[in-house]
């Protein structure tokens, strides 16, 4: 029924402390995460040379107020005399509980109208106009906050190498989100291993490891930052299905549900003897975890089984390369001339023309961080990085390989998914 008449009192309200976890577990960041990375982005912006950066991509509010409401966030340079402070158009009660309360590290507050943007940025501190992220923003929006700001002195610049930069290396909680996406990766696994076989359709299965993962938190988005890349996170691929390329930057595609979802598991049902190649994203509190296995309704030939022990290899060469501290595009090179050596040249990651050209993708709150394992990467990953090794081998009449999220540590690299525990090859 529509209200009518009166005013709604203005004590009307709703429980913040209803946003929990299971078990009303509280699954906020920590404040002291929030603090270390303000600090963090903070310096790297004074090192930059930048007085501040005005902030609206929602994975990076995540990242830095613990919450992705909408709203914009100006982080102030070290020594600016800038007050960090957010502007939240709704919620602004969710924003404050999400930041943690009165423990906040930086200053929340109602956004006024956008025309009086600009005094709201000088009476936080701005002499200049604060950097944006480019890579981030649609040129429609950054056109628009700039004519709310143009009375600032001098014009924005690109900060988002900045945040990317400071993402790269993981915090000791951060890496505790991924180790338990992973497990809940391979609970997802497990399902597939339990109600999957002969005949069983593709997005079958998928559905039965979407009921595992919903049930453990995910909140039905991967984040991704290339641009027009989106993803589903269950791909599986029976015989064939393995050799269909699609839009997607990856290995293996799969059939997907139309040509509107044309990645991810799709209606092909399971045949005796073929690799069924199964590739699950898990996202945990926003921590993304990725793993592929190979699955047979009975054995699978000496060949595919060849095969998956040369990406095993090739997977070994590729982490051992990393905790080394060798430079990605090195590691892919080594890595491309094995598998030639090998004999699968040009069936790595994919067929000509739809090759991927890379063996590992860094990831964290979204699928496609940086440092990857491939040409033009002449850096290490950092310790504390976390990267996601995945080297696969595509034939018309299916695909293998393996998958495993993995972290650099200071004595070389740590698997944050199944490993070991899990085998490459479970036979129905």
């Amino acid at each position: 029924m529509p209200f009518v008449g009166g005013s709604r009192s203005a004590s009307m309200s709703w429980d913040a402390e209803r946003i929990s976890g299971p078990d009303g577990e509280d699954w906020r960041v920590p404040v002291s995460e929030l603090e270390a990375r303000q600090s963090r982005l903070s310096e790297a912006l004074s090192r930059a040379g930048h007085e501040s950066v005005l902030i609206d991509d929602p994975v990076e509010l995540y990242w830095l107020t613990g919450g992705r409401q909408s709203s914009l966030l100006l982080v102030g340079a070290e020594g600016s005399g800038i007050s960090n402070t957010q502007w939240v158009r709704r919620s602004l009660k969710r924003a404050r509980y999400e930041a943690g309360g009165s423990d906040s590290p930086h200053s929340i507050v109602a956004r006024i109208g956008m025309d009086e943007f600009e005094g709201s940025l000088s009476e936080a501190g701005c002499t200049q106009a604060p950097g944006m992220l480019a890579a981030k923003v649609p040129k429609s929006r950054w056109s628009f906050l700039s004519s709310k700001i143009d009375g600032l002195g001098g014009e924005s610049e690109d900060c988002t190498g900045i945040l990317y930069a400071l993402r790269e290396t993981k915090s000791d909680w951060e890496l505790e989100m991924h180790r338990e996406s992973g497990r809940i990766n391979r609970m997802m696994f497990e399902v597939i291993r339990d109600q999957g076989g002969l005949g069983r359709t593709e997005i079958e299965m998928a559905g039965a490891a979407d009921e595992v993962s919903r049930a453990a938190g995910f909140g039905g988005r991967i984040r991704m930052r290339t641009w027009p890349m989106d993803c589903d996170r269950v791909v599986i691929a029976t015989g064939r299905s393995g050799a269909v390329p699609s839009y997607f930057d990856s290995g293996v595609a799969g059939l997907g549900g139309s040509p509107m979802a044309s990645l991810g598991a799709g209606f092909a049902r399971v045949d005796e003897g073929e690799p069924v190649l199964v590739d699950i994203v898990h996202v945990h509190r926003g921590y993304v975890s990725d793993c592929t296995r190979i699955f047979s309704a009975g054995q699978l030939s000496d060949e595919w089984k060849q095969k998956l022990d040369d990406m095993a290899e090739v997977a070994d060469f590729v982490i051992d390369g990393l905790g080394k501290g060798m430079d990605c595009s090195a590691i892919w090179e080594e890595g491309c001339a094995m598998a030639a050596e090998m004999g699968h040249a040009g069936h790595l990651m994919g067929m000509p023309p739809d090759q991927a050209r890379f063996l590992g993708h860094s990831v964290g709150l979204e699928l496609d961080e940086t440092p990857v394992v491939a040409r033009g990467f002449d850096r290490p990953l950092k310790r504390g990085g976390t990267m996601a090794i995945e080297p696969k081998v595509v034939y018309p009449d299916g695909a293998i390989g393996t998958e495993d999220t993995w972290a650099r540590g200071a004595d070389g690299m740590e698997c944050l998914t199944m490993g070991e525990s899990f085998p490459m090859l479970t036979e129905w």
